[in-house]
């Protein structure tokens, strides 16, 4: 079976990870204009493009795990999946920013005076680094830089859940659910594998 997945896998081009999942942008814009996400149109184009964005984090944690525990190798998608995600996260910072705030000026004053938007926003920026260094060239130049620059995934995976859980007021279960898988996929990528002398495993 791991292997018919790792098969099947390695004949998917990369390219059709980006269309599949861009394709629901023009789906949710259209949703948008013509009442299909109810009566807080922006709320909800801004709630559907984070959520997207979570989803693709968690997806992303998920391949080494895969790898290193069930041998089933996804490794080529995992920079489009970070692309991604990070494409969802602007998306949903734009639609808050030019479609809901719309001022420049209350955009800073929510960033610095609202903690959940702190959060939101710290998350993006460690999240830019990220996606400037998703190319052959950076891997690279910055060598084993690199490796412990995308650590940041670990924290701006965090940082997005809790971002999640504090704009979702109340207590809601959905965002509590995000964070737990997400603390459960970081202990897993800091575990070793079963059998697995001590000292032998790279994480």
């Amino acid at each position: 079976m791991v292997e018919l997945i790792n098969r099947g896998a390695r004949k998917i081009p990369t390219w059709a990870v980006y269309i599949v999942y861009l394709l629901p942008v023009p789906f949710l814009l259209y949703l948008a204009q013509t009442g299909g996400l109810g009566r807080e149109p922006i709320q909800a184009l801004e709630h559907e493009l984070g959520e997207i964005a979570i989803q693709l984090l968690i997806i992303g944690l998920c391949i080494s795990p895969l790898r290193r525990f069930f041998g089933v190798n996804l490794i080529k998608f995992r920079r489009a999946i970070g692309l991604l995600a990070f494409t969802y996260v602007a998306l949903h910072l734009l639609v808050w920013a030019v479609l809901d705030v719309q001022s420049l000026e209350r955009v800073w004053a929510d960033i610095v005076k609202r903690p959940y938007i702190t959060i939101g926003m710290a998350g993006f920026v460690l999240m830019l680094p990220l996606a400037l260094t998703s190319n052959n060239a950076s891997v690279r130049m910055l060598g084993a830089a690199w490796r412990k620059l995308h650590l940041l995934t670990y924290p701006i995976a965090l940082l997005a859940a809790v971002h999640f859980i504090w704009v979702r007021k109340g207590f809601q279960l959905e965002p509590l659910i995000y964070l737990a898988v997400i603390v459960v996929l970081l202990v897993i990528r800091r575990t070793r594998k079963p059998g697995i002398v001590s000292g032998s495993a790279k994480v």
